[in-house]
C-alpha cells in the first residue's frame, strides 16, 4: 500500500464524506421537515462535518513542496483539474461553512441561508468532479478507468450517508423513515463497490507494461481487499442493527458504523495509490 501517499489518501476520504454527508444534510434541511429543536441541533453537528473537511484540507497541505507557495495551486483554474479541485474545494467549504455561519449567528434571511446551501451542494458535486477528472490520466493506465469515478462516488455515498446519518442521529431527529431508508440505500452502493473490486481486480492482469503488470504492484493486494471488505460489511452489519432490532440508532451504534466504514475507505484509498503505474518504464 501507498502509506507514504497517506496526505493524499486523508484528503480524498475525509473530502468525499463531508461532502457526501454535506449532500444528505442539505437535502434534509431544504425539505423543511425539521422542527426548530432538531434543526438547532443538527446545525451543532454539523461542526463536525467541517472539522472532518478542514483535517482534509489540513492533511493535503503536507503533499505540498512548499505549503507556503500553496496559492500557487489557483494558477491554472480552468484548465487544469488540480487547480480545479483546490479552487471548487475551496469555494465549497467557503459556502457551505458560510451557510453554517450564518445559521448558528442566526444572520441574514432565510433566502440567503438556503441560496448559500444550495449553491454549496451544486460546488460540492463540482468538486467530486473535479477530484475524479484530475485522477484519469492517460499516462496511468490503472487509474484511467471507469473504477476510479465508480470508487470516489461509492466513498461520498457510503462514508458520506453514514457520517449524514450519524450527525442527524445525534441531532436527535424525529425521521423514522430515513433511520429505516438509508440503511438499505448504503447496501446498495455497498453492492456497487464489490461488483466493481471485483471486476477490477480481475482485469488487472491486462494492464502492463514492459516491466511489471498491475497485478504485481501490491503483492498482499488479497489480504488488504479481505480486510477492506471484512471492515465495509462490518460497518454495513452495524448500520442494520437498530433496523433488526425495530428500534431507532443510538450514537454508539452510529459511530462504530463509521469507524468501520472510514477505516475500510482508508484501507481502498491506500490501495488504490498502490496501483500507480505509469504507461512508460
Amino acid at each position: 500500500m501507498a502509506w507514504h501517499e497517506w496526505p493524499l489518501i486523508l484528503f480524498t476520504v475525509l473530502a468525499q464524506t463531508a461532502v457526501g454527508a454535506y449532500l444528505l444534510l442539505g437535502g434534509v434541511i431544504l425539505k423543511g421537515n425539521l422542527c426548530v429543536g432538531v434543526n438547532d441541533r443538527l446545525h451543532k453537528a454539523m461542526f463536525f462535518l467541517w472539522v472532518l473537511m478542514g483535517l482534509g484540507f489540513a492533511a493535503s497541505t503536507m503533499h505540498l513542496g512548499s505549503p507556503l507557495r500553496a496559492f500557487n495551486a489557483f494558477n491554472q483554474v480552468g484548465s487544469s483539474w488540480l487547480s480545479n479541485e483546490i479552487f471548487t474545494g475551496s469555494v465549497f467549504f467557503a459556502l457551505g461553512g458560510g451557510y453554517w455561519l450564518l445559521e448558528m449567528l442566526d444572520k441574514g434571511n432565510e433566502a440567503l441561508r438556503k441560496l448559500l446551501l444550495a449553491a454549496g451542494m451544486l460546488v460540492g458535486i463540482a468538486f467530486m468532479y473535479s477530484m475524479i477528472k484530475l485522477y484519469l490520466l492517460d499516462t496511468v493506465p490503472t487509474w484511467n478507468t471507469v473504477y476510479t469515478p465508480i470508487a470516489f462516488v461509492m466513498t461520498m455515498l457510503t462514508s458520506g450517508l453514514i457520517f449524514g446519518h450519524l450527525l442527524l442521529t445525534g441531532s436527535q431527529h424525529k425521521m423514522a423513515t430515513l433511520d429505516r431508508t438509508l440503511p438499505f440505500v448504503g447496501s446498495l452502493t455497498v453492492a456497487i463497490s464489490l461488483t466493481a473490486l471485483v471486476s477490477q481486480l480481475i482485469g488487472l492482469g491486462d494492464i502492463q507494461t514492459s516491466v511489471t503488470t498491475a497485478s504485481e504492484l501490491i503483492p498482499n493486494m488479497a489480504q488488504l481487499q479481505v480486510i477492506r471488505v471484512g471492515l465495509l460489511l462490518g460497518a454495513l452489519a452495524v448500520w442494520f442493527i437498530p433496523n433488526l432490532m425495530n428500534s431507532r440508532p443510538g450514537v454508539p451504534v452510529m459511530v462504530l458504523s463509521f469507524a468501520l466504514v472510514l477505516l475500510s475507505e482508508l484501507v481502498g484509498r491506500g490501495v488504490f495509490y498502490g496501483l500507480h503505474m505509469t504507461v512508460g518504464i
